[in-house]
């Protein structure tokens, strides 16, 4: 079916509002900057998704690589932490992003986000071969970037144009793909020298001549300054040094602190992991992109922790389990994608790191993180065990061998699997009652069934209340007798409703049910006394 000329992500925000899955915090005073509420349809999809984690990785964990289950149990640690704690993980020193503000477009940018082309007009007195590198631009800026050569150095001998570099777009494939390299690349290869530099890289005097992403005069970009992306706070009566407290940026730190104490007060030994849902907060520089990159947010994070020697074998276990999951979840193995870290990325500590990447609409062609898993080593115990002066070693009574365990860590943005499985479920049908529609795992849709009756007389609006009183203790049921059937339908769709249970003159006379299927708008009969079996075996 033609889609609308608006951008999916556009409509997909605007479903989200209109059908209260998200909100723009704050919206009646105009807005927070990266904050969004979620709404009665939205807070139930993310408690869902946060419950199936939770179920799959704790209640009934999965099949290790020995055949056994799993040893896997919970814990709910506390936001704010003693400020010892970040100075151990590292965050206080090294959770600071240089950052670069432009004083004519009002924005701000990572440092290392910007990247530069430095453009010569070529001397055909010397023999020099220009160098072109393309390989952080996003491909619809080349056209902009080729006029904008052309244009300028008619005026100027040496300037700097810069761009928001974007890692892992293949915008060279797209050159030779689009013909560009036969065209433009070509042209500029004869007459301009251009060498990609970073923006960290250039003196006072060279800064001075860069024109900012998003500017269209130079030197309007600032020194590189450094930003904590903490938010921090006071504690107690006073505020000052002493009393400063900060929000997490993680909740991995918590578990680390409490890994004695579940080791000493659970039946637990190496390899177990030690599970935690819960809020996280990070003073973004550019939040973007809906729900994606936002201040506040939610995790699903396990530690998992192994005797040294047996860290890369759970790491390749944990990196396979965590994308069959999202698969179980509704992503199609075509929109997920592993991406192994390389050893120049990763943080000094890791040994191996992943990123379980999902294809959004904004990232599209490419792809955006939405679960990281990190071999972590033993770093974050031997930080702590150092600062605290407190002895953090698993002593193996029938080894008769002491060590710090190495840590595997799975760490899902909860936040973001709502946006990877909104983006994945949204359809586009003009046909149907709602063109748009959303084609949710049954299991995690908001509302499970909608309780219809045909029309509000004859005594089918007592009957459908009555199956919806019964329906409403083992699903989330919603019962609508407002409007014709097509519109209920159609808000339904809208929803993710998977099933909709109409009741009409069938059901007085030969005591059956209309059940609508949302994937397929099939109807089938089905025996009243019989609905809440038919929906227990499709939604399990």
């Amino acid at each position: 079916m033609p889609q609308p000329e608006t951008s999916l992500m556009n409509r997909l925000v605007s479903l989200c509002k209109r059908r209260g899955f998200v909100y723009p915090a704050s919206e009646i005073y105009g807005g927070l900057n990266g904050f969004w509420d979620f709404g009665p349809l939205g807070t139930q999809l993310k408690n869902n998704i946060r419950d199936a984690w939770w179920r799959d990785m704790v209640d009934c964990p999965p099949i290790g690589p020995d055949g056994q289950p799993v040893s896997i149990v919970g814990i709910d640690t506390s936001i704010i932490q003693h400020p010892k704690t970040w100075e151990a993980s590292g965050h206080l020193s090294g959770f600071a992003d240089l950052m670069v503000d432009c004083k004519e477009s009002k924005k701000r940018y990572r440092a290392d986000h910007i990247n530069v082309f430095e453009v010569t007009m070529r001397d055909e007195d010397k023999e020099e071969k220009a160098r072109l590198f393309f390989s952080y631009v996003e491909p619809e800026q080349l056209n902009e970037i080729v006029a904008g050569l052309i244009k300028r150095t008619k005026k100027d001998s040496q300037y700097y144009l810069s761009f928001e570099r974007h890692p892992r777009n293949d915008s060279e494939k797209y050159c030779r793909e689009e013909g560009l390299a036969n065209n433009f690349l070509s042209k500029i290869q004869s007459d301009f020298i251009l060498i990609e530099r970073p923006f960290t890289a250039l003196n006072a005097e060279e800064q001075a001549k860069v024109i900012g992403p998003d500017a269209k005069n130079a030197g309007t970009l600032t020194e590189p300054r450094s930003f904590n992306l903490m938010f921090n706070s006071y504690v107690g009566v006073f505020q000052n040094e002493e009393s400063k407290v900060y929000l997490r940026p993680e909740t991995a730190q918590g578990i680390f602190l409490q890994y004695k104490n579940v080791l000493d007060t659970s039946r637990v030994k190496p390899p177990f992991g030690i599970a935690q849902v819960g809020k996280s907060f990070r003073n973004e520089v550019t939040p973007r992109n809906f729900i994606f990159r936002t201040r506040e947010f939610e995790q699903m994070e396990m530690e998992f922790f192994v005797p040294p020697e047996d860290g890369m074998k759970w790491y390749e276990f944990w990196v396979a389990e965590r994308l069959r999951w999202w698969g179980e979840m509704g992503l199609s193995k075509a929109n997920i994608f592993r991406h192994e870290i390389g050893d120049g990325d990763r943080a000094f500590y890791s040994a191996a790191t992943a990123d379980i990447e999902y294809k959004y609409p904004f990232t599209d062609p490419n792809f955006g993180e939405l679960e990281g898993v990190a071999y972590r080593t033993d770093y974050d115990l031997k930080q702590h065990q150092t600062f605290s002066k407190t002895n953090l070693e698993y002593i193996d009574q029938e080894a008769k061998t002491r060590y710090l365990p190495h840590v595997i860590e799975p760490a899902a943005g909860l936040t973001r699997g709502v946006l990877a499985l909104l983006c994945e479920a949204y359809q586009y049908d003009e046909s149907r009652a709602s063109p748009e529609w959303l084609k949710l795992k049954p299991s995690l849709a908001p509302i499970k069934a909608g309780i219809f009756p045909l029309v509000n007389k004859d005594g089918m609006p007592e009957v459908a209340e009555k199956l919806f009183m019964d329906l409403r203790k083992t699903h989330t049921c919603q019962y609508d007798a407002k409007q014709s059937i097509g519109k209920r339908y159609a808000r339904m769709d809208e929803a993710g409703t998977p099933f909709c249970i109409t009741i009409d003159g069938d059901t007085l006379t030969s005591q059956n049910v209309t059940i609508r299927n949302r994937d397929t708008a099939q109807q089938e009969k089905v025996a009243l006394d019989q609905v809440k079996s038919y929906l227990s075996t499709k939604l399990s």
